[in-house]
């Protein structure tokens, strides 16, 4: 057998010689391969190129429209207009009955201070307010009783002056009858004492002549007789006289009597209808139920005070940070503890003045909260805040110095959160937002 190298045809690719096929190439060699290359690998390198390209020029198409029509910023974050718990009064804690983080409803009792004192200062105000009520009310009735005692007055002094006023018609009858008498009287004195003197001059003439013996004793007798009866009938006329007088007299005395009765009901009925009597007891009255409404004014104050001794939560929401425990005595004003409102949350962002001159409140907003990759929220812009950031600061810059750099400013603005979003935030978390303006 024939030692020598045996030669073999080979097909041009190498595949008919399995040995040659898995034989490695000798270093420094170049296949026919390595030559030509693969047709299938360059086509497949190809469509690969060809999708990249147009998955990178779809992207950057539709993200340079996104970018000419929205305005973008990562300098934002969930805000929450937070609420701080604290008291009106100074009193001591009675008790605390909620922890950090934990869920309250609104309405719900937070803290609990101390409130005997509130309690009797409480009391002891309505205590005052029911004692002035009864002093007003003792007050008013006198009022009506002025005014019934009144109304009987008038009434009496009214009867009064109508006997008053008959009493003087009569007296005034009276001493017209009187008057009448006296003078009828007064006339007939005259004639009594003419026939008086006419028998005293005939009784002393018929003594003389008796005395001288011209006349018998019995003409006398008879002169004697007359001038009896003429001064009996003389002194009648002057009694009847100073009767008559007399009737005159007790008629213009019962008169003087019925005119001052007259002038007395007149009086009495003068006071009785007087208003100030009763406006009197009215003012009275009035100001003791002004008095009661200031007692209750000062009950309502009491009752206040005592209400503020039940420190409860405004809003449904967590309590974010506690400062407050059982026995300290806590002053008004002073944040006890931090609720963190569970609904009307919102982002604030804080654009470069440079991207805020095409934002209105209504425009719909984007808004990637980091927490939670991947998921999209939405919103609208509520409002711009009508001042850059630096405004605000401790020292606000002072652009006439002449060291003034210009530096681009922040302007925040809220953005308001649309619908339920089923994933829970927490003010402070970091947000992109991406406003369309166009």
């Amino acid at each position: 057998m024939d030692t020598r190298e045996t030669r073999q045809t080979v097909p041009p690719n190498g595949r008919g010689n399995p040995a040659a096929e898995a034989a490695p190439a000798v270093k420094g060699e170049t296949t026919p391969e390595r030559r030509e290359g693969n047709p299938r690998v360059r086509r497949i390198a190809f469509i690969a190129g060809g999708i990249v390209a147009v998955l990178v020029l779809i992207w950057g198409i539709n993200w340079l429209l996104y970018a000419r029509t929205h305005q973008t910023t990562d300098d934002a974050k969930v805000d929450a207009d937070t609420i701080a718990a604290t008291s009106k009064i100074s009193e001591r804690v009675a008790n605390v009955l909620v922890d950090t983080g934990q869920y309250v409803h609104k309405g719900q009792l937070l803290i609990q201070l101390d409130d005997r004192d509130e309690l009797s200062r409480l009391l002891q105000a309505r205590a005052a307010v029911s004692a002035q009520r009864a002093t007003a009310s003792a007050a008013q009735e006198n009022v009506t009783l002025v005014q019934q005692t009144e109304s009987a007055q008038a009434q009496e002094s009214s009867g009064a002056i109508t006997q008053a006023q008959s009493t003087i018609s009569n007296a005034s009858a009276d001493i017209a009858a009187a008057q009448a008498a006296v003078t009828q009287a007064q006339a007939a004195v005259p004639a009594a004492r003419s026939a008086y003197q006419t028998a005293l001059a005939d009784y002393n003439r018929t003594s003389a002549l008796v005395r001288s013996g011209d006349l018998a004793q019995q003409e006398l007798d008879r002169a004697t007789s007359n001038l009896s009866g003429a001064r009996s009938q003389y002194q009648g006329a002057l009694a009847e006289v100073a009767n008559a007088q007399a009737r005159l007299a007790g008629a213009q005395a019962g008169t003087q009597s019925a005119s001052g009765s007259l002038e007395t009901a007149q009086g009495k009925l003068a006071e009785s209808t007087a208003p100030a009597r009763v406006a009197s007891a009215s003012a009275q009255a009035n100001a003791q139920f002004a008095q009661v409404g200031s007692l209750q004014a000062q009950a309502q104050l009491a009752q206040d005070q005592f209400n503020d001794t039940k420190i409860v939560s405004p809003v449904d929401g967590y309590v974010g940070e506690k400062d407050v425990e059982v026995g300290q005595t806590v002053a008004p004003g002073v944040t006890l503890m931090t609720i963190i409102p569970s609904q009307n949350l919102y982002v604030t962002a804080n654009y470069k003045e440079t991207q805020v001159g095409n934002m209105r409140p209504g425009q719909p907003v984007d808004i990637s909260i980091d927490t939670y990759k991947g998921v999209r929220f939405h919103g609208h812009v509520d409002s711009i805040n009508p001042a850059a950031q630096s405004v605000y600061s401790l020292v606000p810059p002072q652009n006439a110095t002449g060291n003034f750099i210009k530096v681009t400013q922040r302007i925040p603005v809220k953005i308001s959160i649309d619908g339920p979003q089923g994933y829970p935030l927490r003010p402070g978390m970091s947000v992109e937002t991406s406003v369309k303006v166009r």
